[in-house]
């Protein structure tokens, strides 16, 4: 008999016990699942590709609504510049449907696996230009959601308040069946690389934060280095050839996590291995981004490969105000030293980050009062983990990081309160509004919004 399997969301472990998941094929069949008369099992969660850190979109007990199912681009309208798609269409496959138009998402966003229902219900970003490429979210002109009662509603720019709490709703008011985003003509950028020492960076990056450029950014706080890609756009750019950014992202995304984890299983003397993981991650930046990524676009820069999750991938994201991040990064490099001299834990990834854009657009967004530096913790190692992203989250508290419902682990929910604080509140009210009963509140999300 197999033992009981156990989850970890990072604060508690407990026991998962099987859920009901049902896969909806078109509207009726979600109006159907979330109508009240059906008798589904709740809570009720919806779930794209589960790309969640914490346990946003689980139940112990309940249903999940896998909506990959509803994976029809309904049209491109070439004209105006807008896509309307069902939400289970994945990032990747939008992106390449975009492009064969000449047409592109506005903003850089990373995880091409994602759904776009989970990536306008909660924070998709990515080094993008411009404030207006904060979020993917912030591109929604309008959608339709089926209500926790199973009603069909559609809110449009006309409803400004209530288009603003659907967008980064994390689910929560309903589940977005269909939506329509604002796309635009493939612009090219200009690419430069660099590696600089990490105080060097902590010189130019409030600098960084305030201009009109992308960047983003690969922190090695054990070799005191990091490796930043800076984008802007040109009056004559060249032309963006799509296979050294495909290139980039297999060695970042795949090579090196694949790599690093053999590593782990055949080299047990940390000094030699981490050593040997360093050069390779140094190597692999140095080339890949140095001499073979120089122009790009927002089609070829995300990449539209759909990759299979790596459950071994381990990710818990925290986001800083960008005029402060001079001084956090070097806070952060003294965090992950002092942590790996005590407990003998570290990330054999590198911390990825970028600058986010103000934005007002989504009552619950993290940059709704000033930019930010996302800052991403990566990581194959296992052991060890749970006990340092508690640490972590005491570090971000510490430094005014905002953190993020989905991706941020070991989150104080009295914390997350006191960040969003008003805008919660309202967004809290609203919520009881649509859905008076709790169908669509989990254990974990039930902290935070109850």
């Amino acid at each position: 008999m197999a033992s009981p399997r156990f989850r970890d969301t990072g604060r508690f472990v407990r026991r998962q016990a099987p859920t009901n998941t049902v896969k909806p094929a078109n509207l009726a069949d979600l109006m159907r699942c979330l109508d009240p008369a059906s008798n589904v099992a709740t809570p009720i969660r919806i779930r794209g590709a589960g790309t969640a850190s914490t346990d946003c979109n689980t139940c112990s007990t309940g249903t999940t609504i896998d909506i990959t199912g509803l994976d029809r681009i309904v049209g491109i309208d070439t004209y105006n510049h807008t896509v309307t798609t069902e939400t289970g269409v994945r990032l990747g496959t939008l992106v390449a449907a975009l492009a064969e138009q000449g047409l592109e998402l506005i903003g850089n966003h990373d995880q091409m696996e994602r759904t776009v229902g989970g990536a306008v219900a909660s924070p998709c970003m990515g080094p993008g230009i411009g404030d207006q490429a904060a979020f993917l979210s912030t591109q929604v002109m309008s959608m339709k959601v089926v209500t926790p009662l199973g009603k069909l509603m559609k809110v449009s720019k006309q409803q400004k308040h209530l288009l603003n709490a659907f967008r980064l709703s994390y689910g929560l008011l309903g589940a977005i069946y269909e939506v329509t985003l604002c796309v635009r003509p493939i612009m090219t950028f200009s690419a430069k690389h660099r590696g600089l020492s990490i105080d060097t960076f902590a010189d130019v990056a409030n600098r960084l934060a305030s201009r009109e450029v992308g960047f983003k950014f690969y922190v090695l706080p054990h070799v005191d280095r990091v490796y930043i890609d800076l984008r802007r756009y040109e009056a004559s750019p060249n032309y963006s050839y799509g296979a050294p950014w495909k290139l980039k992202d297999w060695g970042e995304s795949t090579v090196l996590p694949h790599v690093f984890k053999s590593l782990n299983r055949v080299l047990p003397i940390p000094s030699v291995k981490y050593r040997l993981m360093d050069s390779i991650c140094a190597a692999t930046h140095g080339m890949v981004n140095s001499r073979l990524v120089g122009t790009g676009n927002n089609a070829t820069a995300t990449g539209t490969r759909r990759r299979r999750r790596s459950r071994s991938l381990l990710r818990s994201t925290w986001c800083f105000p960008a005029s402060d991040f001079s001084v956090v990064v070097k806070a952060y490099r003294e965090f992950c030293r002092e942590t790996f001299a005590g407990s003998g834990y570290r990330n054999d990834l590198p911390a990825v980050g970028f600058r986010i854009g103000r934005d007002t657009s989504a009552l619950l967004s993290p940059s709704f009062d000033e930019p930010l530096i996302a800052l991403q913790t990566t990581s194959t190692q296992e052991k060890g983990w749970e006990d340092f992203v508690i640490d972590l989250a005491q570090f971000a508290e510490n430094w005014s990081g905002t953190p993020l419902f989905c991706q941020s682990r070991s989150m104080r929910a009295e914390y997350g309160k006191q960040m969003y604080s008003n805008r919660l509140d309202f967004f809290r009210k609203i919520r009881r509004q649509l859905d008076s009963s709790g169908r669509l509140l989990n254990p974990y999300l039930a902290q935070h919004f109850s």
